[in-house]
């Protein structure tokens, strides 16, 4: 690492003429120091969300989700919309761990601790919806291909709903082992820093014996690397298997061979939208503006633009085959001249606004290096997804082959609570996890200080210029 050579003309990645102490002292300190008020306010409100949606969900498995607005042709309805998106959140965290950490992309390193963090908590969310969709949770276990009370009565291997059981639980093992691993150096600085015997004692067995010596970092190091190409995968398999919940079906509008790829980047440009919305809050209440600079932020912002744009050629695509095709029945699918005009015009235009006209904002510099902008722009890039996939699975089975069939979907306050208890749930773990563990991977910014600090930048353009 020290013998690498980084050209002068690139943004310090650490600004603010840090020291190594300097590092571990604003790294910990959100750890150690007791939480402040606004906190505490974003933790009662998130956990008030969370009580409201528990008890919605306790409803729903006592009464039966008949208390859903699910009707006879919408059997799949708020709680889908719920799950898809979650799972594509939980995308990005995979995407700036893994890959660029094989692709040797030091700005992740500010950045990938939060995105795991929340591939973790994003996939919890997501588990939710499908295992109470069952109706009678307490069979969930027959999801499993284990031996069960029938006797041969085995899981159906043929369900693309039983990929995503395989796929999702890969997916958080996968993530969380990654997670977990990169904070060990990080677990022993709190714990020898720790004034308390209780903390010690906690953080002592988090860090699973590191001392920091040569052997365990080669042993991190390599670990690492083998995680990342075991992780990398998972970025294109997973949303791809939850593609193919409505990619392998013949219903009109899902029967699309597209939907692979662009399942992916729409759950990458999602997913990075929310890393987005929790870093700048992250790096304001934390007060880590020097290790999360304008430099990443702007990073982001290009992912966003070039997954964006992958959405766009994809919405393009969809929307030009059901028009060519001449099909009554494809022209009211979710992206489709009907559906501009027809009953859900609302959904169609919320998708268009937020997905495609909306993130155009940060082809120009002055918006994607502007706090506020990519905060907002942020938000509505998560609103107009969440209409994507509402869209995909309300609009394109609201009107079926018979027209004796056709319904409109309307959620039931039950569906709303489910939804906003889920919401709660994940900033309860956020928050908590913010101020248990250290949000930037410390032990890495060190590594890089001699060659991204503010400090050691300018001394090089000094020595260039001399």
């Amino acid at each position: 690492m020290s013998g690498h050579y980084e050209a002068p003309i690139r943004e310090p990645l650490i600004i603010g003429h840090k020291t190594y102490h300097d590092i571990t002292e604003d790294i910990a300190r959100p750890v150690e120091e007791r939480a402040g008020k606004l906190w505490w306010v974003s933790f009662w409100i998130a956990l008030a969300l969370f009580i409201y949606g528990f008890g919605c969900i306790a409803y729903t498995i006592g009464t039966g989700i008949g208390a859903w607005g699910l009707n006879r042709t919408n059997n799949w309805g708020w709680d889908i919309t719920n799950f898809v998106w979650w799972v594509g959140i939980g995308h990005a965290g995979t995407l700036i761990s893994a890959v660029l950490l094989l692709f040797r992309q030091r700005w992740r390193m500010s950045v990938n601790r939060s995105a795991e963090a929340m591939t973790i908590f994003a996939v919890v969310q997501a588990a939710i919806f499908p295992v109470i969709h069952m109706g009678r949770v307490w069979v969930g276990y027959w999801v499993f291909p284990l031996p069960n009370q029938f006797g041969s009565l085995w899981t159906n291997f043929n369900s693309p709903l039983l990929w995503d059981v395989f796929a999702i639980s890969t997916y958080f093992s996968v993530s969380t082992v990654f997670w977990f691993m990169g904070l060990i150096p990080d677990f022993a600085m709190i714990r020898d820093r720790a004034k308390t015997p209780w903390t010690k004692r906690i953080y002592t067995f988090l860090a699973f014996g590191w001392g920091g010596k040569a052997k365990h970092w080669q042993r991190f190091e390599e670990l690492s690397l083998v995680l990342a190409g075991l992780a990398t995968p998972l970025v294109f398999s997973v949303h791809t298997t939850v593609s193919f919940d409505f990619a392998t079906s013949v219903i009109k509008g899902w029967h699309s061979t597209i939907y692979p790829p662009y399942f992916v980047a729409g759950a990458v440009f999602s997913g990075f939208a929310m890393v987005q919305t929790l870093l700048l809050v992250a790096r304001k209440v934390a007060h880590l503006e020097d290790y999360i600079t304008m430099y990443h932020i702007e990073i982001m912002n290009i992912v966003i633009i070039v997954t964006g744009g992958m959405v766009t050629v994809a919405y393009g695509t969809e929307y030009f085959i059901a028009w060519y095709s001449g099909s009554r029945f494809e022209d009211f699918t979710y992206l489709s001249p009907g559906a501009a005009t027809g009953p859900y015009w609302w959904a169609f235009w919320a998708l268009i606004i937020c997905n495609l006209v909306v993130p155009a904002l940060f082809w120009f510099k002055k918006v994607r290096t502007n706090i506020m902008a990519t905060f907002i722009i942020a938000l509505i890039i998560n609103i107009g997804m969440w209409f994507e996939r509402f869209d995909i699975i309300v609009i394109n089975i609201a009107r079926d082959y018979l027209p004796s069939s056709w319904t409109m979907f309307k959620p039931s306050i039950i569906d709303v609570g489910v939804f906003l208890g889920t919401i709660g749930f994940f900033g309860v773990l956020f928050l908590l996890y913010a101020r248990t563990f250290p949000v930037i991977a410390q032990a890495e910014l060190k590594t890089i200080l001699k060659i991204s600090g503010e400090t050691y930048k300018a001394k090089e353009e000094e020595d260039e210029h001399h």
